[in-house]
């Protein structure tokens, strides 16, 4: 027979944490058809691998690419680094549904984070039936913020039973469509006024539907112990898969403390919880502005928040709570050196300048530099902070279980995805794993971090037929060289693609980059969760 594309002589690791061994793959109607020592090179395209490695493509578990995919669908970002499948929708911000009427309130919501996104009235089945053609696989997330958002807007209150009656209603209607599960950002409005009843309440639902929960727990910083217990809690009482997404201890006070949180999990995990958890490799963490400060700043939506912030009485008490406490969800910061300007779209000169030297400039002190920014932005700044220990990454990514997970959008060099200095991560996520802690670092073997980003998070999604090298599955590959191929992105020049000039990346059988350069493709399939719970 004749097979589409054969790979020949390359170091195969599989994607279950088992030594690589060199050997060909034959590759036919988008999956994979053979795999041997010495497979016959009769194919259309035969790829030379020697010297490389030959792996599963990486499933990013943990992503906002919703926020581009629509406008940038050759992902380039992502695809570049070695990635086939992102899952989107997470820390309970989903781009559906939008109720009628209420499409300017979930833009001005996701402003922070989609600015150039054009949204739309929308159901979770219509998303998914007309998402574009893009070069990576997606997997949905209905998001309980976006759920919220559409039926009680930001009230700080619990639901009334009609209410909640209407939020799990289009909960099961993105399920029923295919979502993988919902997503929770317990860390900031409107997902903080909820209550761990009402989480349990939602958990309920995704049970039913063999679904999964995944969650910004509701404080990484200084009950993130706490907040951890909570999301065992529901993987204990509801039976479900809970993922932990973006692990860190957060702010000065917490560092060190993440080893207990692993050992934490690890003893539900050996209780019988099914609970994961994933992290990226940096120790600056990225969010919208506003989402630092107190919660009821936010309370009653972006033009309340903005009215708010320009009362004095308002700033003093900011002022007031983030000496006491910290900001909201990421801790005490060394001081607002550690908080830089990513993006701006109204005043996009101030990108890559820190709160501090702003604050300097306009002779004012932060929380009046942060507030007249975020009235001049219309609440739209995003923003990096630096607030996570060295030590603490190394733990992670040392962890067997930890998984990877970028926690960043697929953007690329030109056009509006270029705009400000997003934070590296959207780059360099998966090669700095390979470069700095398995090559440089030696943390961990490279099967084992390439477990951790593709066979791990694969049986963590209940993928059937993803994460692994094996006859009959899916044809979602990364070839790189182990010996040159790194982060090339940084918080001062971030819009730059990994090192690694034989870097070739197949998605369900296609070639989408060939030797570090984008073919155009855009092969990617929408990914929905069987009512088994299944995800194929």
């Amino acid at each position: 027979m004749t097979w589409d594309i054969v790979i020949h002589r390359g170091l195969l690791i599989d994607g279950s944490g088992s030594q690589g061994t060199i050997a060909d793959i034959a590759l036919a109607a988008g999956r994979i058809a053979a795999i041997g020592p010495s497979l016959p090179r009769e194919a259309s395209k035969v790829i030379d691998a020697e010297g490389l490695a030959v792996t599963p493509g990486f499933i990013d578990i943990k992503t906002h690419s919703d926020f581009v995919l629509p406008i940038n669908p050759k992902a380039e970002s992502k695809v570049r680094q070695g990635v086939t499948t992102e899952i989107i929708g997470h820390c309970g911000f989903s781009v559906a549904p939008v109720l009628p009427g209420k499409t300017q309130l979930l833009a001005d919501y996701l402003s922070g984070g989609a600015p150039w996104l054009p949204f739309r009235e929308m159901g979770f089945s219509e998303y998914l039936d007309t998402f574009p053609a893009v070069a990576v696989n997606t997997g949905m997330l209905v998001g309980h913020n976006t759920l919220r958002l559409m039926v009680m807007g930001l009230e700080d209150r619990a639901p009334t039973k009609t209410e909640l009656e209407q939020m799990i209603a289009l909960l099961e209607d993105g399920l029923r469509a295919g979502a993988l599960g919902m997503s929770s950002g317990l860390f900031t409005p409107p997902g903080s006024f909820a209550t761990p009843d009402e989480m349990m309440a939602f958990c309920a639902v995704l049970k039913r539907h063999n679904a999964a929960y995944f969650t910004h727990i509701r404080d990484e910083a200084n009950r993130v112990m706490e907040a951890v217990d909570e999301a065992i809690d529901i993987a204990r009482a509801c039976g479900i898969h809970v993922q932990i997404v973006h692990l860190k201890c957060s702010g000065v006070d917490n560092w060190g403390k993440v080893e207990q949180v692993l050992d934490k999990i690890a003893a539900a995990r050996s209780e019988g919880c099914d609970i994961d958890c994933d992290a990226y490799p940096y120790a600056a963490g990225a969010n919208p502005l506003k989402n630092l400060l107190p919660p009821w700043v936010q309370i009653g939506g972006n033009e309340a928040m903005l009215a708010r912030l320009r009362l004095p009485e308002t700033r003093a008490r900011i002022r007031a709570e983030l000496a006491d406490h910290g900001l909201n969800n990421w801790g005490r910061i060394p001081s607002w050196g550690a908080v830089q300007i990513s993006i701006s779209p109204h005043r996009p000169e101030t990108a890559g300048q820190t709160v501090a030297a702003l604050a300097r400039a306009q002779s004012c002190d932060p929380i009046d530099q942060i507030s007249d920014h975020l009235i001049t932005d219309n609440g739209a700044t995003r923003v990096l902070i630096t607030s996570i220990s060295e030590d603490d990454i190394r733990t992670i990514v040392r962890s067997p279980t930890a998984l990877v997970g970028s926690d960043g959008n697929c953007v690329a060099t030109y056009a509006v995805v270029n705009q400000g200095l997003p934070h590296p991560r959207f780059y360099g996520t998966f090669p700095r794993i390979l470069g700095r802690y398995v090559r440089d670092e030696r943390l961990i073997p490279l099967e084992q971090a390439v477990y951790k980003m593709t066979g791990g998070p694969a049986k963590a999604l209940k993928m059937c037929d993803r994460g692994l090298l094996k006859v009959g599955y899916r044809a979602d590959i990364a070839i790189f060289d182990p010996n040159d191929f790194r982060d090339e992105a940084t918080y001062e020049s971030p819009h730059r693609y990994p090192s690694g000039g034989r870097t070739t990346v197949i998605v369900n059988g296609t070639v989408v980059v060939e030797n570090a350069r984008h073919t155009g493709a855009t092969p990617g399939t929408v990914l929905r969760r069987a009512t088994n719970g299944s995800v194929g």
